[in-house]
C-alpha cells in the first residue's frame, strides 16, 4: 500500500514572515549567513543559521548536505525505513541566492526526520499494525513537495510465505493430476494397440489356414442364409432352395 502528499511552496511564501538577518551575519566571499527562525515538525520555532550567496549549486548543496545528509544522497534509513529525500537543482538554484526560499527548504529538510518518525508511529495505530516499508520526499523546480510512503501488514514475510506454500501446493496437486490423466491416456493407447495388433494377428492366422469370415443382411432369415450360403461355396443363392430351420 502506498500512498501520495503535495504541498505547494507558494502557500508557504504567502503567509511566512522576512528572514531576519542577525546584525553579526559574516560573510565570506558571496556568502551570507543569516540567523532564522524555522518551524519545526512539533508546532514550535527553533533559532537556525542558513547560507545563501553562493555561486554555483554544487557548492550550495556541499553545504545542504554537511547538515542534511540524506538530501539527494539515495535511501537514507530513518526509524529503520529507507528513507529517499530528492530536491532538484533548479529549485537549489533558486534557493542559493534567496534568503526566503532558503529559509523555506532548510525548514522542510530539518523536519523530515520527525516526520518520518510520526509516520511510523502514525501507521502502527492502524488495524492490522502495518508498518512503514519506505518513505520518499521530493520537491521539484517550483519548491512543491511529493511525499510517497508504502506499507505492509506482513513486515516478516509469513503471510507471503503462506500463500507461496499454498500456491506451490496447488501447482504440485494440478501436475500430479495432469500426469494421471497423461498415464491414464497412456494405458488407453497401449490397450486400443494391442487390440488393434490382435485382431491384425487374427486375421493373418485365418488366411494362412483357409479360414474367411462372410456376412450378409436382410429382412427374411431364409434369404441371408441363402446369400451367405451362396458366398461361402461360391455359387449364386439356388432358386426355390428349401431352407428347414430347426429349434
Amino acid at each position: 500500500m502506498s500512498m501520495e502528499i503535495t504541498n505547494n511552496y507558494s502557500n508557504y511564501a504567502t503567509s511566512s514572515t522576512n528572514v531576519t538577518k542577525n546584525a553579526g551575519s559574516t560573510k565570506e566571499s558571496n556568502v551570507t549567513t543569516s540567523t532564522v527562525e524555522l518551524k519545526t515538525s512539533t508546532g514550535g520555532t527553533k533559532t537556525e543559521q542558513i547560507k545563501t550567496g553562493y555561486s554555483n549549486v554544487n557548492d550550495y548543496s556541499k553545504y545542504l548536505q554537511g547538515k542534511y545528509s540524506y538530501m539527494n544522497m539515495g535511501a537514507t534509513l530513518m526509524q529503520g525505513v529507507p528513507t529517499t529525500v530528492s530536491v532538484s537543482s533548479a529549485f537549489l538554484k533558486k534557493c542559493m541566492n534567496d534568503p526566503e526560499m532558503a529559509k523555506y527548504l532548510e525548514e522542510n529538510l530539518v523536519a523530515i526526520p520527525d516526520s518520518v518518525k510520526s509516520l511510523c508511529n502514525s501507521v502502527k495505530m492502524a488495524p492490522g499494525s502495518p508498518v512503514v516499508t519506505y518513505a520518499t520526499y521530493k520537491i521539484d523546480d517550483n519548491g512543491n513537495i511529493s511525499m510517497m510512503s508504502g506499507s505492509t501488514n506482513d513486515p516478516d514475510g509469513k503471510i507471503a510465505k503462506e500463500n507461496a506454500e499454498r500456491k506451490a501446493k496447488e501447482k504440485k496437486a494440478q501436475e500430479e493430476k495432469a500426469a494421471k490423466r497423461r498415464e491414464e491416456k497412456k494405458a488407453e493407447e497401449e490397450k486400443a494397440a494391442e487390440r488393434r495388433a490382435e485382431k491384425k494377428a487374427a486375421e493373418e492366422a485365418r488366411t494362412e489356414t483357409g479360414e474367411y469370415t462372410v456376412s450378409a443382411t436382410g429382412t427374411d432369415i431364409k434369404a441371408v442364409t441363402q446369400k451367405v450360403i451362396a458366398a461361402t461355396s461360391g455359387t449364386s443363392a439356388p432358386i426355390g432352395a428349401s431352407f428347414d430351420i430347426k429349434a
